[in-house]
């Protein structure tokens, strides 16, 4: 391949993810192979795929319990799966060697995972590394499945495993990749294979260290090896594929009126999955940022619909808040006391310790007169950060420099997010104005030089009215009057 030739594909690449629920079953992943089939006329695309639906979360249970001596569970996980993935390509593939094939290898695949819980089972021992290796079966099955069915509807295509391309530091179960050794691999391993006409289809969630040892990315990190990939291969768009129309102005659980944001920024993308939406993995758009690769989410199941795209710039909203999201099951953990202002490095010890339990602080705040520190973390990391602020500052609680460290569990965190809330006036004042007429009591408030939002921690059976009260203040349920992101192309489906 000349460099001319492989600058061209470059700029042309099409980089498509399906989640999970898009590959739930023979239905989903036909309707994904429906999409791709359109892509495809239009320039090179590569797939990137998730596991079916609820297949990871099955297996990091039999993983668990095997390790709490169950062997039995593993031995159901494999026949499940076995079963699960029998049936779809029964259902996908029409020709009957390929079907014997394609079952061979699934089967061995299964047994693999089925062999590591044997392990520990018999060790009463669960490694980082072999949860990974456990994690890692389903999205290695559903790419192999996924890559028969496109070949079966006439779009060449190659399963690829991951671990051949991203490659990553070694840390299991949030491993970070080396993006300069991840683009020689992905452009010696994908790029041959587009100009040959076929579609790549790469197992998402999973990398591999420069030795080779298989690691994971972290839960919901199909869309980061989506925008890995996307970033090394200088792809001209990425398309997230989900079950949701796109990013919204709210959680339409919370506020009924939410609505589809046409354009944001990577900033705002960001801090929206930071505090709680779950339609991007916190780390998304990192390798695509420098690059500026715009990402869109649309619903693969309504491809009419636009979706959202995220761009570097995104577009202006009156009033400078975009969306409002939320996160309930946190804690709100206090240390402090008349004493603390005397406690030497006392921020620093704290984090100190939350850090050295591997704990994600969502928000801190701290009064000027240093009387108290307050930090917010999910309620499933609670109580190892209150034991091991305990440990840390055993010494000044028996004094009483310290005087105390509280929790309280019934809060939530609501963020108020937008790129242009910087040069907007006025809008912290209307977010508690709007709290105070919806008699919403703000117990702590934190907001960052960079302004991207404002948060805050409520009470949390007061989650739902903040959200609202906060969403109607800014009128976010009105379609924006700026100019509306170039859409996409619809895309036909046939009858399934």
């Amino acid at each position: 391949m000349t460099d001319d030739a492989k600058s061209h594909m470059k700029q042309e690449i099409t980089v498509m993810k399906f989640g999970g629920t898009s590959v739930a079953d023979a239905e989903c992943i036909k309707r994904a192979g429906a999409i791709i089939q359109g892509a495809v006329l239009k320039g090179p695309v590569v797939v990137i795929v998730s596991a079916m639906s609820g297949v990871t979360n099955a297996l990091i249970q039999a993983a668990h319990q095997a390790r709490d001596g169950h062997d039995a569970a593993s031995s159901e996980l494999a026949r499940l799966l076995t079963e699960q993935h029998v049936s779809a390509i029964k259902t996908l593939l029409r020709d009957e060697d390929t079907r014997a094939s394609l079952t061979t290898e699934t089967e061995c695949i299964i047994q693999q995972a089925w062999s590591i819980c044997h392990g520990t089972a018999l060790l009463r021992e669960l490694t980082p590394r072999a949860l990974d290796a456990v994690c890692s079966v389903g999205e290695r099955l559903s790419a192999k499945l996924f890559a028969a069915m496109l070949c079966e509807m006439g779009v060449p295509s190659r399963a690829i495993d991951a671990i051949e391309i991203i490659v990553t530091d070694a840390t299991h179960g949030q491993a970070e990749p080396d993006l300069n050794q991840t683009q020689i691999q992905a452009r010696c391993r994908v790029l041959p294979l587009l100009e040959e006409g076929l579609c790549p289809v790469i197992t998402g969630f999973i990398g591999a260290t420069p030795q080779g040892t298989l690691t994971t990315l972290g839960r919901g990190g199909s869309d980061y090896s989506a925008t890995i990939i996307g970033a090394v291969l200088d792809a001209q768009e990425i398309v997230i594929w989900t079950d949701v129309d796109g990013v919204l102005s709210a959680d339409p659980r919370l506020v009924k009126e939410a609505r589809t944001l046409r354009e944001i920024s990577y900033n705002e993308a960001a801090e929206l999955a930071y505090f709680g939406a779950k339609v991007l993995h916190p780390k998304t758009l990192r390798p695509v940022a420098e690059a500026g690769i715009p990402v869109w989410i649309r619903n693969t199941f309504a491809p009419s619909k636009a979706g959202t795209r995220i761009t570097a710039q995104g577009s202006a909203k009156p009033g400078g808040v975009k969306a409002i999201t939320a996160i309930d099951e946190v804690s709100i953990v206090t240390v402090g006391g008349r004493g603390i202002v005397g406690v030497p490095e006392v921020v620093a010890r704290a984090f100190a310790a939350t850090a050295k339990e591997h704990v994600t602080v969502l928000l801190i705040t701290q009064a000027s007169s240093q009387n108290d520190i307050c930090f917010v973390v999910h309620s499933t990391d609670t109580e190892r950060t209150v034991q091991a602020l305990r440990e840390t500052f055993s010494h000044d609680l028996a004094q009483r420099k310290v005087e105390h460290i509280t929790v309280d569990r019934e809060v939530a965190v609501v963020a108020a997010v937008g790129e242009r809330m910087r040069g907007t006036v006025g809008v912290a004042g209307r977010t508690f104005s709007a709290l105070a007429r919806a008699q919403i009591n703000v117990i702590a408030i934190a907001q960052g030089s960079s302004e991207y939002n404002i948060s805050f921690v409520v009470e949390a059976q007061a989650l739902k009215r903040a959200v609202e009260a906060v969403h109607q203040e800014f009128e976010l349920e009105k379609e924006d009057p700026m100019r509306r992101a170039e859409e996409p192309q619809a895309v036909d489906i046939p009858s399934l």
